[in-house]
């Protein structure tokens, strides 16, 4: 199985970069998460937990006993498949997702002409438009342009964002990374725009990292919806990922309810829906766990 780019090194950098601390057990990567009176929890995102029963029990002994040095309360756990703990003396409860649950995934294996053929009839339309306005797609590590751009889709859509920081500390490179390991240098995060006629309307965060590469982040500015931008900038990136030799371009997160338009639009490219089994918290601690849920409940009330 492909390890999420959320287990990698290169996460780990840019989470202690952004001011947390991070943990390996088993190869897995904790990122401690701050509460209240000098409490924290574990955040596990993408976890590969498919180990026989035993080891899981060793594993999570493990992360308990680390939990104790690190005051953690409990283990938010977001396994790659399903989460299967027989006679677990451990509380394990259903949180919310922190990562979406349900994402599109395109095979690269396919021609071009395959993936055209795969999409809905109007994506396919509306990239052919974009070609003939002349939509130019590119990298640049042009930052205040794509925090323009995010500023405005959050306040037109809704849309909950970080602050400028996070974004900055997750696009600021990173010149240890390729030596970890033997690191490829082809992985990270990078920044590309949509630009017509010397005007940018789209730009998004991408994840380059083993065979797959994620759309991670996306803004765009509602002036001249009419040329298409968005459409361009993703057949680009999927062409791009493609030329480069990787095997998976993921769309990375659709909600029927929380997002419709945003699902429509990348149902519209075609690819195989994945349905992750989404988040739990594995409690170490039950006292404090309720004072956590309190706490957290009594902030909704204000």
């Amino acid at each position: 199985m492909t390890n999420s780019f959320l287990q990698s090194e290169l996460w780990e950098k840019f989470q202690q970069s952004a001011g947390c601390a991070t943990f390996r057990v088993d190869g897995a990567l904790l990122i401690k998460k701050p509460l209240l009176l000098g409490r924290s929890y574990f955040y596990a995102p993408r976890t590969d937990l498919s180990r026989k029963t035993e080891d899981i029990r060793i594993f999570l002994n493990k992360i308990e006993e680390l939990a104790k040095k690190e005051k953690s309360i409990f283990l938010r756990v977001e396994p790659v498949a399903e989460l299967k703990i027989e006679n677990c003396k451990l509380k394990i409860v259903r949180s919310s997702d922190v990562q979406p649950s349900q994402t599109i995934i395109l095979d690269l294996s396919q021609s071009e002409e395959q993936l055209l053929q795969n999409m809905h009839p109007k994506t396919r339309y509306n990239i052919r438009l974009a070609e003939k306005k002349g939509i130019k797609v590119f990298q640049s590590d042009d930052f205040e342009k794509f925090w323009e751009l995010m500023k405005e889709t959050t306040g037109r859509d809704g849309f909950r964002a970080h602050n400028k920081d996070y974004y900055q500390k997750m696009l600021q490179p990173h010149p240890i990374l390729p030596l970890i390991r033997g690191g490829n240098e082809r992985e990270g995060l990078k920044l590309y725009f949509a630009q017509h006629e010397n005007k940018i309307l789209a730009a998004g965060i991408f994840v380059f990292y083993q065979n797959t590469v994620t759309y991670l982040h996306g803004a765009s500015t509602h002036e001249h919806k009419e040329v298409m931008a968005p459409y361009a900038l993703h057949w680009q990136m999927i062409k791009l990922a493609k030329k480069l030799g990787y095997a998976k371009y993921d769309f990375y997160g659709i909600d029927e309810k929380k997002w419709p338009g945003v699902t429509r639009f990348k149902r519209g490219f075609g690819g195989g829906e994945i349905n992750y089994q989404g988040c739990f918290d594995i409690v170490f601690n039950n006292k404090w766990y309720e004072i956590y849920k309190l706490v957290k409940w009594l902030k909704k009330l204000m």
